[in-house]
């Protein structure tokens, strides 16, 4: 009975399951993780766990500088995941930016490819939905940075204040990456913070593709999910700021009975985000760092571009087969469209298709929807993925259409 319980659901560890982005994960973070679970520290304060604060405090400055942010003021929080990591950042610009009496004349915007949980830290922190403006992409699916300054300009004109503009680097859907350095050049502009989602693209930072995410030095926030690309078990995100004051600004509390932690000048990580009581998320990252090292760690996401193109490259050979979003990253989506059936019948075609790929269990690919079609949405970022295996799914799933349009 354990085993069904524990065991039933997607195997998203699998190097076919290619549905979203969280998945692979090495047996170096699970071993990580099995030690942090088993000693149990409460990780939020120096004085409850030094060792493990300081490791995290390590690693956590390391990723600063693969971002380019500045060394003495950035740093960041260790949380449970892009969330958590888009909320932590979005309170602490609120408050930069609108201070306390000015929270009804914040304008946050983000785009039509923005994930949804920008959305909901927007609402968890106040920000009513009539002010957050979507601004719409362009063709390859990123910010349109001239209707992003219309519309901030717009705001400021109707007596509102634009606080926040929401950039990603590596869309969901696409892998698409906005035009940081740009959109960097409005918020500076305009004094809004630019917080960067890189929950699944940050990870390019490591690797050779790094020039990718040009201009996201410039952010004041980041979030970045380690265990999204950089193979990590759950939950492993973080948020990481371009000046760490602007956090504990926002969430440092001093209680009477924290009082005999809070000795020796040390900012605790209890001080830099909503959670009192944590665990040390960070350590199995720490262990992972140590034990593959960095160019270990890139080789491994730098696999995920390879596994996208090879993808593409079977799609294009593939018959009937339209490419809506071209490789990017570990993305690549599309879809099956035969001559004379109607977007309607394409739409319910690649949605059967998906349904029976996942059925057979042979791989799992889920389909999503870009400029009003429904597509088929490959995310390849297992490191032990073969170009076999991505050739195999596009004529796998080539079959399966070819049984749903039999007579």
């Amino acid at each position: 009975m354990e085993r069904d319980v524990i065991g039933y659901g997607y195997n998203a560890d699998h190097a076919r399951f290619l549905g979203f982005v969280p998945g692979a994960t090495t047996a170096l973070s699970w071993l990580g993780d099995v030690i942090a679970a088993g000693y149990n520290r409460h990780a939020g304060s120096f004085a409850n766990y030094p060792a493990g604060c300081v490791a995290e405090e390590g690693v956590l400055s390391w990723f600063c500088e693969r971002a380019g942010l500045p060394a003495g003021t950035a740093g960041g929080l260790f949380v449970s995941g892009g969330s958590m990591a888009n909320l932590t950042a979005l309170a602490a610009a609120r408050d930069a930016v609108l201070g306390e009496g000015g929270w009804e004349r914040g304008v946050a915007y983000v785009s039509e490819q923005t994930h949804s949980s920008v959305a909901k830290g927007l609402h968890v922190i106040g920000v009513p939905r009539d002010h957050v403006r979507v601004v719409p992409c362009d063709d390859a699916f990123r910010m349109d940075v001239a209707a992003l300054e219309r519309a901030v300009a717009a705001d400021e004109a109707a007596g509102l204040r634009p606080f926040v503009a929401v950039a990603t680097a590596g869309t969901t859907n696409t892998g698409s990456v906005d035009p940081l350095r740009e959109v960097a050049r409005v918020c500076r502009a305009h004094g809004l913070w630019m917080h960067v989602d890189g929950a699944f693209g940050a990870s390019v930072l490591l690797t050779r593709h790094r020039g990718m995410l040009d201009g996201v030095e410039l952010a004041d926030s980041l979030s970045w999910d380690a265990h999204k690309w950089l193979f990590q078990t759950y939950s492993c995100g973080m948020v990481l700021v371009r000046d760490r004051a602007h956090l504990v600004s926002t969430y440092a509390a001093h209680p009477e009975y924290l009082r005999d932690l809070e000795e020796g000048g040390a900012t605790n990580p209890w001080d830099l985000g909503p959670e009192l009581t944590r665990p040390a998320r960070g350590l199995k990252l720490w262990f992972t760092l140590q034990t593959m090292g960095s160019e270990g760690l890139a080789a491994a996401v730098e696999h995920g571009f390879d596994l996208a193109r090879w993808a593409q490259d079977e799609a294009e050979r593939t018959r009937d087969v339209e490419v809506v979003s071209p490789a990017q990253m570990a993305m690549v989506n599309f879809r099956f469209a035969p001559a004379g059936l109607s977007p309607e019948g394409c739409d319910a075609l690649n949605a059967e298709v998906s349904r029976r790929m996942c059925e057979g269990g042979y791989a799992a690919v889920f389909t999503t929807e870009l400029r009003g079609r429904r597509c088929l949405r490959i995310c390849a970022i297992h490191p032990e993925a073969t170009e076999a295996d991505m050739r195999g799914v596009v004529r796998g799933l080539r079959a399966i259409c070819d049984e749903v349009l039999a007579p």
